[in-house]
């Protein structure tokens, strides 16, 4: 093993890059610039970026070299750009994007590639273009979704109520973890105390981002987040979030991205 390895690609000389490349695991964090609400860093990119150099260290403390792209902090866009600050790629731009930087790791011969998707809305993308990689070339690059995979451990670690009424946009597992990773970027005396008003378009009561109610059937929707009012980019009770329940989480999170870092080594070495 190399002594005192860097992790960051960026960070890397050209030499290093080719004494490693063929044999790491890069990791590719992707994230968003959206609104997190009053109280949290708009940038959930920079969650993603540092949960995989947290893996990507994790791993190589077991054995496993392991390198973390420079993350791409535009997300595709879905139903934030009507709030100050966010700025979003339309989804084929993302495509495109993601396949040139996922292509230009493959032509330098990166052993394998694991995306990191910080962004509900790169899902598609995501996708699409890795599924496009896997029928041309046989190449397989698994998406780790920590957000999704942290609020499935929710009830586990904060009870099954606390989880139902802290899980949301702008709230949890998110909000936690930012306020574990990025404390000093938290605006906690902004938290939002009250819930939204009602909102209706249509005549339908808006449900969600991009979902409304029409009698028992929740419908989809194509609008945005209100540009005013009451802030709708909380949909939780971000109050229940804390610094204690990210660190748990976050901990988690790097023991589950480390261990799936070296099961696909494994595999690699022996694929049966």
């Amino acid at each position: 093993m190399i002594s005192d390895p860097k992790v960051c690609l960026g960070s890397l000389t050209s030499a290093e890059a080719a004494a490693r490349l063929s044999q790491a695991t890069v990791l590719l964090p992707l994230g968003s610039l959206e609104d997190q609400g009053p109280h949290a860093p708009m940038g959930d990119y920079l969650c993603a970026e540092r949960l995989a150099e947290l893996v990507a260290r994790a791993a190589l403390a077991a054995g496993h070299d392991t390198l973390v792209a420079p993350v791409l902090p535009f997300g595709g866009r879905d139903v934030f750009g009507s709030r100050p600050g966010g700025i979003a790629l339309r989804q084929t731009t993302l495509r495109l994007v993601l396949r040139d930087m996922l292509d230009g790791l493959l032509r330098h011969g990166v052993a394998r590639l694991v995306v990191v998707n910080g962004h509900g809305g790169n899902a598609q993308a995501i996708h699409d273009v890795t599924q496009d990689i896997l029928l041309e070339r046989g190449v397989l690059v698994p998406c780790f979704q920590p957000w999704k995979i942290a609020a499935a451990l929710l009830p586990v670690l904060v009870g099954p109520d606390h989880a139902m009424r802290s899980t949301g946009h702008g709230a949890d597992p998110l909000a936690s973890i930012a306020m574990h990773l990025f404390p000093k970027l938290m605006r906690l005396d902004l938290l939002p105390r009250d819930a939204p008003a009602r909102r209706l378009v249509a005549g339908l009561e808006v449900t969600g981002h991009g979902t409304a109610w029409y009698g028992e059937a929740e419908i989809g929707l194509p609008i945005e987040i209100a540009a005013d009012g009451p802030d709708r980019a909380v949909t939780a009770d971000a109050g229940l979030c804390s610094a204690a329940t990210g660190a748990r989480l976050t901990a988690r999170l790097v023991e589950l991205g480390a261990g799936l870092i070296a099961h696909l080594a494994t595999a690699a070495r022996d694929p049966g």
